[in-house]
C-alpha cells in the first residue's frame, strides 16, 4: 500500500498540469476499482482544502465546490483513511458554512463522533455552530 500525498489529489482536482492530471486520473480509477490501495491522513486532506480555498492560491474555490470535488476522492473504495466518515461529515459542515475553515469543520465533526457539546477555544466561529458551546479556558 502506498501513501497518497496532497499534490497528487490537487493535480487530479485542478487539472493544472494535464499530463499529471491524466496520470492521477488513471491512479484513481485503479483505486476506485479496488486494483490498488492507497492511504492518507488528516493533514493531507486539510492541506488539499487549504490550497483549494486559499485567497493566495490560483484556485480560490468556494466551500461547496471543494466538497463537490473532494468527496468522490475520499469515498474511493481503495482509499484508506482512518475515520473516513468524519472527513465526509467535515466536508458537509464546511460546505454549509462559508465562514468556517476546514479545520474547524473537522473539529466539529470529531465532536459529533464523540458526542461532545463543549469546546475550549478562543475562536468565536464556534459560537455560530448549533449544538456546540464554546468556552474559554
Amino acid at each position: 500500500m502506498k501513501f497518497l500525498d496532497a499534490n497528487v489529489i490537487l493535480r487530479y482536482l485542478t487539472r493544472d498540469d494535464e499530463a499529471k492530471a491524466e496520470a492521477c486520473y488513471a491512479l484513481f480509477q485503479r483505486v476506485k476499482r479496488g486494483e490498488e490501495d492507497v492511504f492518507t491522513c488528516e493533514a493531507i486532506i486539510a492541506k488539499v482544502v487549504y490550497v483549494l480555498s486559499s485567497p493566495r492560491s490560483p484556485y480560490r474555490l468556494p466551500h461547496d465546490e471543494i466538497r463537490g470535488r473532494l468527496l468522490p476522492v475520499l469515498t474511493l473504495r481503495g482509499l484508506r483513511l482512518p475515520q473516513k466518515r468524519v472527513y465526509v461529515r467535515a466536508l458537509d459542515i464546511y460546505a454549509s458554512l462559508p465562514f468556517l475553515d476546514f479545520e474547524d469543520a473537522l473539529a466539529a465533526a470529531h465532536m459529533e463522533t464523540f458526542g461532545a457539546r463543549e469546546i475550549l477555544s478562543y475562536d468565536r466561529d464556534f459560537d455560530q455552530l448549533q449544538g456546540i458551546e464554546r468556552m474559554e479556558p
